[in-house]
């Protein structure tokens, strides 16, 4: 029965009535504990239930560390992945778009946390999106030590929800990327191909969709046997496996991701200002995503550079004479690195 002036329960409000339900947080909870469990690593158990997550240094094997950290989240493409439904890879994208970044610093992923907010909490979706974040972190060989899930009636609406990813890397002092005083002008620059759009310009994607009057259920334009939402979906590719031997090596100079800015404004970061990244655009062909974002859009190439990765997801610089090892040691460890550009004097 309720009080009639104020319309509150007789015996009193819940945090439920409120549209806040502890049990499904709970229940997600257990639900992820495995999916925590099988990213364990040296140095971290990746158990999951106390207020903050430790991670060894000393038992990862390192002894003079420099840490790393990085944050990032996935952007409009969590649009994608609502409305169709296909929630499991964009935790993927998450770590990929941390652990990438902090790679490109020389660094090892160490251990990841995420933060989940959405509207209302579904033990079984939220269990799917933490399956993709474990998936990635097993990937790149980082702990899932924690994280938060936040269930804000009023602030998200439906099944909206956003992700955000942090991350914590180390690199032995002295061994941090870019290496400015290593950098010349003749330097090589190998490009390692990108999944496809990768985590950057879903706004510019889904507006192209929306004029080619398209629905994620069609056949893709440029992938015929997957529908338009699930090639648009492939989550962002990780480099940490290929590149990580390279940089212990000794054989990278520096590291671009490719994010949002594209194949303009990401290279220059990692150079100093005496040198300019030059990439030969000829020396890679555009993927049919892009052929076809840029047809349907009619998009001009500079637009592209600037907003795309246009097929290279991730960009490294070594030494002329290096390029050869470098190429081969990629190749041992399944990645196909081809030459798109060198450094310039500026």
């Amino acid at each position: 029965m309720a009080n009639k002036e104020t319309g509150a329960p007789a015996n009193g409000l819940t945090y439920a009535d409120s549209g806040v339900d502890i049990d499904a947080g709970d229940a997600l909870v257990d639900r992820i504990k495995p999916l925590a469990a099988s990213t364990r690593r040296p140095g971290a158990a990746a158990d999951l239930g106390g207020f903050g997550g430790a991670f060894d240094l000393k038992a990862a094997g390192y002894d003079d560390p420099i840490l790393i950290s990085g944050t990032d989240g996935v952007g409009t493409k969590l649009k994608l992945a609502i409305a169709t439904g296909k929630v499991d890879t964009v935790g993927i994208d998450l770590v990929a778009m941390c652990v990438n970044d902090i790679l490109a610093q020389g660094a090892e992923p160490l251990f990841f946390l995420d933060y989940l907010a959405t509207s209302k909490l579904d033990p079984a979706r939220g269990a799917n999106i933490v399956s993709g974040i474990a998936a990635g972190c097993r990937e790149s060989g980082c702990a899932l030590i924690g994280g938060e899930t936040a269930e804000m009636p009023g602030m998200y609406e439906g099944e909206d929800f956003d992700l955000a990813g942090f991350v914590v890397g180390a690199a032995e002092r002295g061994r941090l990327l870019p290496d400015h005083d290593r950098m010349a002008a003749g330097d090589v620059l190998i490009g390692l191909a990108s999944s496809g759009v990768h985590s950057n310009g879903y706004s510019l994607v889904r507006k192209v969709v929306e004029v080619a009057g398209l629905d994620w259920s069609d056949a893709a334009p440029f992938a015929p046997e997957q529908t338009l939402g699930d090639a648009l979906l492939a989550p962002t590719r990780l480099y940490v496996k290929a590149c990580l031997p390279l940089i212990k090596a000794g054989l990278v100079n520096g590291l671009a991701h490719i994010t949002g800015g594209g194949l303009v404004e990401n290279p220059p970061r990692m150079t100093p200002k005496i040198l300019n990244p030059v990439i030969d655009y000829t020396a890679f062909e555009l993927p049919p995503v892009f052929k076809w974002l840029a047809e349907t859009g009619g998009i001009a190439e500079s637009e592209m550079h600037r907003t795309f990765n246009c097929g290279i997801g991730m960009l490294l610089c070594v030494a002329r004479e290096d390029a050869e090892k470098a190429l081969s040691m990629l190749a041992e460890n399944g990645e196909t690195g081809i030459i798109v550009g060198e450094l310039q004097a500026a």
